[in-house]
């Protein structure tokens, strides 16, 4: 089965160590290899690192920025959409992906994460905020493309 079209959102840290970067690009370019649209915040870190994977893999990268500068944007993003909403963003973003895949991060992916299982979307944790009820932890890239494909079988 491949993920066509399927809308994918990877949040996570806008700082990112090395580690968790290429963790994040990893999993924006296995995503991307089977044809998954790629979402997520537009700025650094995992934002970028997902963003960059899934570019350099050919994918469709949108990102849904805080602000209203273009320039703002991570280079990797195919479609920028400028809200100048600041966190308030989130609730777009998330809203826009059908499963949400959350790589560390901090209060921002925190609140994130809690914005998509209000809405009842599955969430995929790598690395990220632990013992969230609801939350579907994994360990490598690799396990994140297996528990999306479980998702939508």
């Amino acid at each position: 089965m491949d993920l066509k079209n399927k809308r994918i959102g990877i949040i996570g840290t806008g700082i990112a160590d090395k580690e968790i970067y290429e963790m994040a690009y990893k999993v924006g370019k296995l995503l991307a290899e089977k044809g998954a649209i790629i979402y997520t915040g537009g700025l650094g870190g995992v934002m970028e690192a997902a963003s960059k994977g899934a570019f350099e893999a050919g994918g469709i990268t949108v990102g849904i920025l805080p602000g209203h500068k273009a320039e703002d944007a991570n280079p990797y993003l195919k479609i920028l959409i400028l809200t100048d909403m600041g966190h308030a963003r989130n609730v777009i973003l998330i809203r826009s992906v059908e499963i949400v895949v959350a790589v560390a991060g901090g209060y921002g992916t925190l609140s994130e994460i809690a914005l998509a299982l209000k809405m009842w979307k599955p969430v995929i944790g790598l690395k990220t905020w632990e013992n969230i009820p609801g939350v579907h932890y994994v360990s490598s890239a690799e396990e994140v493309l297996s528990k999306i494909l479980e998702f939508l079988s």
